[in-house]
């Protein structure tokens, strides 16, 4: 447009007019040459895309896809059920692909509980039977338990007899009695009768002599007095538990020897009640641990769950990312090609205006 001259002839128009002329028919040349080349690149597209997006796509959105698979016959000779050892033919694609969508185990989805039984593997009742039968059988032989032997005994019984205190009745008359001699008391009297009877300085001596002896018998009192009760009872102690001393030994030898017979008839017994127990506590593990196991094999090991997330994210690539990429392109191509002949036309009309002629039309 810009080499266009309002008035001048067809047969004087410049350089760039006709140069834009000559690239119009240049274009409806390649148009003619390579129109074919873009029509069947079109075609190839649409009919992959299209085709390979409604029956892969949109079946597998509908889930028609899995039904079809799952269509006897339409694979020869295939059998999901035959290859899995199943009776009865339960399993099929559609079905597997819903519970590895809802984290199934694998021994779920392919009910393998129907070929393996964890039940008879996993049976530890014939061992039970087994090892009490053998239990049974043990004899347990235990050297003599001797809890005091005879000699001892002995020794135990002379040691209580020797134990017995002398009597000491005679002791605590004798403590009863003054801590002296004779009575301090009454010979400070006697001094003080004396006094009475002489004068002068022998009279004042005798009379502090009394008044001594009355303060040291004062004074051995509050010295003695405690000591002494605390001597009698002490005496008395040793009086009552010395004549209890023979009875609790011979009570002591009594639970011996009761302790003796229990050990020699209830030890063998003893020994085979806890054993068993033992053997019971060990077994009740091996059961716990069995159920754990069961129940960890049938609904925690193996979880499809990422399976079915793969074949969600390889139909999510395939469709949203190759696919829908690939129909965006013929469908652009096709439009391309559906605007390709009205543009033959317009740049053969338009030439006519933009090129140099040899001759003017004249009317």
């Amino acid at each position: 447009p810009l080499g266009l001259k309002e008035n001048a002839l067809p047969t004087q128009r410049s350089s760039v007019s006709n140069a834009g002329g000559n690239f119009f028919m240049a274009g409806v040349g390649f148009s003619f040459i390579f129109s074919w080349l873009l029509m069947l690149l079109v075609l190839i597209s649409f009919v992959l895309g299209g085709n390979i997006y409604m029956v892969v796509c949109d079946s597998w959105h509908s889930q028609q896809l899995f039904q079809l698979l799952d269509t006897p016959g339409l694979i020869p000779g295939f059998n999901l059920s035959e290859i899995l050892g199943q009776e009865g033919g339960t399993t099929n694609i559609s079905e597997m692909y819903r519970q590895c969508q809802q984290d199934a185990a694998l021994w779920q989805m392919l009910h393998l509980g129907q070929r393996v039984s964890l039940d008879e593997i996993f049976n530890i009742s014939q061992y039970k039977e087994e090892i009490s039968m053998a239990f049974e059988k043990m004899n347990i032989t235990l050297s003599p338990i001797s809890l005091l032997s005879q000699r001892q005994k002995d020794m135990l019984l002379n040691a209580s007899q020797a134990g017995q205190p002398p009597s000491f009745t005679s002791i605590l008359e004798q403590l009863d009695q003054n801590l002296t001699k004779g009575s301090l008391l009454g010979l400070a009297r006697e001094l003080e009768q004396l006094a009475d009877k002489v004068g002068g300085d022998v009279r004042d001596n005798l009379k502090a002599d009394a008044r001594k002896l009355r303060e040291l018998d004062k004074e051995m009192q509050n010295s003695f007095s405690v000591l002494l009760q605390t001597l009698k009872e002490n005496i008395h102690l040793v009086q009552g538990g010395a004549t209890e001393l023979e009875a609790q030994t011979n009570a002591a030898l009594d639970k011996a020897s009761e302790a003796q017979e229990f050990l020699d008839r209830e030890t063998e017994n003893i020994i085979k009640n806890e054993t068993w127990a033992f053997l019971e506590g060990l077994l009740d593990f091996f059961e716990t641990y069995i159920s754990w196991a069961k129940s960890s094999l049938t609904g925690d090991v193996a979880r499809c769950k990422p399976i079915a997330q793969t074949l969600d994210n390889m139909e999510t690539i395939t469709c949203d990312y190759i696919l829908d990429s690939v129909n965006a392109f013929w469908f652009s191509l096709g439009w391309c090609t559906f605007f390709l002949l009205p543009s033959i036309i317009l740049a053969v009309r338009l030439a006519k205006f933009y090129r140099r002629m040899q001759f003017a039309d004249v009317y």
